[in-house]
């Protein structure tokens, strides 16, 4: 578990999204919670999404959202690979309940000709999280990953497709980001 910034990420639950969800005021980030909860991008990214990643010419969702190489983390070999991410049928009702600001930026800053940060998405989530009174959970940015990641697994998707839809390249790296835990390993005993 995460500690003062330190250790693993928490996976939240599906309750706990909602209650932090509910937290968040501003329709634009709980857009950026729910990106982050329905392509278990990473922050960094997602942040940095373009309009036209989204949505179409006419302003309609697209059918997969493009994390364009550029904005995503490299691999232990240094390339950066772009990441198109199916869009899930709730995360298709946030984005047509959303109209995007003129620009380029998903979420711009203030000013609006940037993205937000990193830094200010972080914000954003610690705040809700702390309103939602789950501060001692050691929940992050990267909760939202380590979760989409581990719900795929407990759901039985195979690691050859989790590791295609999120883009990693070791299934090493990516088995990390997975949670067991000892009732997991109990029931898995019990199929036997």
């Amino acid at each position: 578990m995460k500690n003062n910034r330190n250790g693993q990420s928490a996976v939240i639950t599906d309750t706990d999204y909602s209650k932090i969800r509910k937290q968040i005021k501003s329709r634009k980030y709980k857009l950026l919670l729910d990106l982050a909860w329905y392509t278990g991008e990473r922050w960094g990214a997602l942040v940095q999404l373009q309009v036209d990643d989204v949505y179409d010419a006419e302003g309609k969702p697209r059918e997969f959202i493009n994390f364009r190489a550029r904005t995503r983390k490299a691999t232990p070999d240094g390339k950066r690979k772009t990441r198109q991410v199916p869009v899930h049928p709730v995360l298709r009702e946030s984005l047509l309940g959303y109209q995007p600001e003129a620009g380029a930026w998903m979420f711009p800053d203030r000013e609006g000709d940037q993205a937000i940060s990193l830094r200010w998405g972080d914000m954003i989530l610690r705040c809700a999280v702390d309103k939602a009174g789950l501060s001692a959970k050691g929940i992050s940015t990267h909760s939202t990953r380590r979760s989409f990641i581990t719900k795929l697994a407990k759901r039985g998707v195979s690691l050859a497709t989790i590791k295609k839809a999120t883009g990693h390249t070791d299934l090493k790296v990516l088995s990390r980001y997975i949670e067991v835990t000892d009732d997991d390993v109990k029931e898995a005993i019990a199929t036997l």
